[in-house]
């Protein structure tokens, strides 16, 4: 392979010539030696049609970044549901989403009436992900989802199919890939879209031909609100409200799954209640029920499959009650 024969002539380089030319000339790939990175190779060229010169091309100057590592291993969603919420319920968070609102009501407001969902939820997901745009992250993607592909057993296959998608993303739109920044586990853009993802649901919002989640806020608006949609989006109906709960075994009526809810009925026979008794939720209404942690006491809430949307773009409980509450507080503005 040409990229092994270069790897070789680069190690001679290192030892017979300068560190700084070795250097200029040869962006050694961190992960040549892998013992997987040749099957990463072959899946990526059955899957997109490119050659494994391509591949290694991409590859050139690919650097391990063992400090993600650490950061997956202690994510923000390990915190308390209270220390969760501080980090996005801001004042400065909550005036840029107003800005953002304003800025781009027009957008907003076409994306709710096409797609059906609101723009309190797209606006939630704005601020959770990069606070409107004001932390997309800096971090090469290329090199976050090779450094996960080939360093976390645990989930080494997805960010190696997100690998492979973005190589061929970046040959198809001619973006070199190492302009390509984001998140620490891959994401990119302002609503932190994974490389699959921007085929899969991204929107040309703006009409200039392009989708560009980096710079076009348009183009996230559009793409939330697609993504949201094709995820079985309710239009008109709600996420949820918070509840009271007055039994003593919280476990039997806390939802495992989300994917399956329990009709309401049977719950409320378990002391489960809307905190404000002027909701009235039908006896055959299927919802869910989630308990977070506050600062002294557990508080709850009934969730609605609205909710369960919000978590197919992160599973996290409280990822979509901050997106939710987020938003709802920017719209109240």
């Amino acid at each position: 392979m040409w990229q092994q024969k270069l790897h070789k002539i680069c190690q001679f380089l290192a030892i017979v010539t300068t560190a700084a030319f070795s250097t200029s000339f040869c962006q050694a790939n961190d992960f040549i030696n892998n013992p997987n990175y040749e099957n990463f190779k072959l899946k990526t060229m059955q899957q997109y049609g490119l050659s494994a010169e391509q591949i290694d091309r991409a590859m050139l100057g690919a650097q391990n970044r063992p400090n993600i590592l650490k950061i997956m291993e202690n994510p923000g969603e390990s915190k308390p549901w209270y220390a969760y919420r501080e980090m996005f319920m801001t004042e400065s968070t909550i005036q840029r989403g107003v800005r953002f609102r304003d800025q781009y009501a027009d957008v907003l407001n076409r994306a709710e009436q096409q797609f059906g969902v609101p723009k309190a939820v797209i606006l939630g997901i704005l601020g959770v992900e990069t606070g409107f745009g004001n932390n997309k992250g800096t971090i090469i993607t290329r090199d976050a989802l090779a450094t996960l592909a080939f360093g976390y057993p645990r989930r080494a296959d997805y960010f190696a199919n997100e690998l492979g998608s973005l190589i061929a993303w970046t040959y198809k739109e001619g973006y070199p890939i190492t302009s390509i920044t984001g998140s620490y586990a891959g994401a990119i853009g302002y609503p932190q879209f994974m490389p699959s993802n921007i085929g899969k649901y991204g929107v040309d919002y703006d009409g200039n031909g392009h989708i560009d989640l980096r710079n076009s806020p348009a183009d996230a608006i559009g793409s939330i609100a697609n993504y949201l949609a094709q995820q079985g989006w309710q239009r008109d109906q709600p996420i949820g409200f918070q509840a009271r709960y007055t039994g003593s075994t919280p476990d039997t009526v806390i939802a495992k799954d989300l994917n399956h809810p329990t009709p309401y009925g049977a719950l409320k026979q378990q002391n489960i209640a809307p905190l404000n008794p002027v909701i009235k939720i039908d006896d055959l209404e299927l919802v869910n029920v989630i308990q977070l942690q506050d600062y002294n006491a557990e508080i709850y809430y009934i969730t609605y499959p609205n909710f369960q949307v919000i978590t197919t773009y992160n599973k996290s409980r409280m990822y979509a009650t901050a997106v939710w509450q987020l938003g709802t507080e920017i719209m109240n503005r």
